[in-house]
């Protein structure tokens, strides 16, 4: 009888046990960031207006009209005077760089920030056994990540990854990386840094889908610290929800609007072309439709299907066609879901275009709106900016969702929802100045300062010397 019992209670038994270990093993899948440090450049870097005038009147291949566009572009960029250049532009260089002033501006932010980061985690840089670094706009061997171990005496056996080209997304791209292999590895430390170089990337020429690039980007970086070991979520700060990636590089519109190539003369630049808006809204509805029904509730999925079915059934037996241009409106209640929005600082249009499709209000845009104004587009980097405006305003509480949506070259779309594990309040780059934002205006004082271009003659116009 007690055999017959046993052999009845064993697949019960073997049940059981599967459960607990897929359960355990899920445990260990987690991914927890436990700190993050972004990088904020020396004052000596900290670009002005008066030093942006001397930059574009240096470049000699400028007329009359492409000091008008630059100066629509600036005005209306959302860009303040404290964000920070690579140190080649002060010495007067940015046309012709060389590779160590590429090299130079890197080991700037990863001496400064990973330094930072592994002493106040208390962690040594042996303990580091993954490390991830994406830079878009320089490759050198050996690689940057190379360097850093080097730089930093890692271990042999450590793991390590260098991302190149994959633009102002790549920090959820090098997460991704981070969150595989977690899945097969227990108890690791991982180490994320990403930053952009662009020491090596001024663009000298005329082209006006060319040089804006130069109005937009500014220097800077972060670097994270990951683990999945559970016994450490009581450390963590945020914990990885969902990860969604979205890649448009087999549509040959979307593929070229954002690139690297030679002007007409063999100048090389960054192109950004007049389709960037229609490639970043495609890829932007599409990596929605994946994420959405992983990260809101039922009842608002449910709400937004009875909603679009009515709207559908309104429009039905009308014979003429609806188009809608720029931005489109997701119409769905993201707020039911998401506490806070971590928005890629592309520029204003980008916010503004986020904003009204998710239908987010000013306080909700306002950490990406200070982090362009005081930082500037930092390219991959960006996202952190975001987030730690949120942490030094104090908004991030306890069981919190932030969704965060970054672009990219390719052309990319990649979100990730992560849940805030504790209460947090540390400043980190914003710390000695969160209490000037917001200010009572993001008007930069360019159009004040040169405002005066836009009524010269181009028969008499000549470049005032100072």
């Amino acid at each position: 009888m007690e055999l017959f019992s046993f052999l009845l209670l064993l697949p019960i038994l073997l049940v059981l046990l599967k459960i607990w270990k897929w359960v355990n093993d899920k445990r260990d899948q987690e991914c927890y960031i436990l700190d993050y440090q972004c990088y904020k450049p020396a004052d000596d870097r900290m670009v002005g207006t008066e030093f942006c005038g001397e930059v574009i009147k240096r470049n000699k291949n400028l007329g009359l009209n492409e000091y008008k566009f630059l100066l629509k572009a600036i005005v209306s960029s959302g860009i303040g005077e404290k964000t920070y250049a690579p140190r080649i532009m002060f010495s007067g260089r940015e046309e012709t760089p060389t590779l160590a002033d590429g090299i130079l501006e890197m080991e700037e932010f990863f001496q400064d920030s990973i330094g930072k980061l592994l002493s106040r985690a208390g962690l040594s840089p042996h303990e580091i056994d993954l490390l991830v670094v994406n830079v878009s706009m320089i490759t050198a061997p050996p690689c940057l990540s190379s360097r850093i171990i080097n730089h930093y005496k890692m271990r042999q056996d450590i793991k390590c990854f260098n991302l190149t080209g994959m633009g102002c997304s790549a920090s959820l791209i090098s997460l991704d990386i981070v969150r595989n292999v977690f899945k097969s590895n227990k108890n690791k430390y991982a180490l994320l840094v990403t930053s952009e170089s662009l020491s090596p990337n001024w663009y000298a020429g005329n082209d006006r889908s060319m040089i804006l690039a130069n109005c937009l980007f500014r220097s800077g970086g972060c670097a994270i610290l990951l683990t999945n070991n559970q016994s450490l979520n009581h450390r963590a700060m945020f914990k990885l929800k969902c990860l969604v990636r979205t890649h448009h590089g087999a549509r040959d519109e979307s593929y070229n609007c954002c690139i690297q190539r030679e002007d007409e003369i063999g100048r090389v630049g960054f192109y950004l072309g007049k389709n960037l808006p229609k490639a970043a809204t495609r890829s932007f509805v599409d990596n929605l439709s994946v994420i959405t029904p992983k990260i809101l509730p039922v009842t608002e999925l449910v709400r937004f299907m009875v909603v679009s079915l009515v709207k559908k059934w309104n429009r039905h037996g009308s014979t003429k066609g609806t188009t809608t241009q720029g931005p489109i409106k997701a119409g769905v209640n993201f707020k039911s879901g998401v506490d806070h929005f971590c928005i890629h600082t592309g520029g204003k249009a980008v916010i503004d275009g986020i904003g009204f499709s998710l239908d987010l209000t000013e306080y909700d845009l306002e950490p990406a709106r200070m982090t362009l104004h005081r930082f500037g587009n930092t390219s991959a980097s960006s996202l952190w900016y975001v987030l730690a405006y949120m942490e030094a305003k104090k908004r991030l509480k306890k069981g919190d969702k932030v969704l965060m949506i970054s672009f990219g070259a390719g052309f990319k779309c990649n979100s990730c929802l992560w849940e805030v594990v504790r209460d947090l309040e540390d400043g980190n780059v914003w710390k000695d100045e969160i209490q000037n934002y917001p200010p009572k205006t993001l008007v930069n004082p360019y159009m004040e300062k040169y405002g005066w271009i836009q009524d010269e003659d181009p028969s008499t116009f000549k470049i005032p010397e100072d």
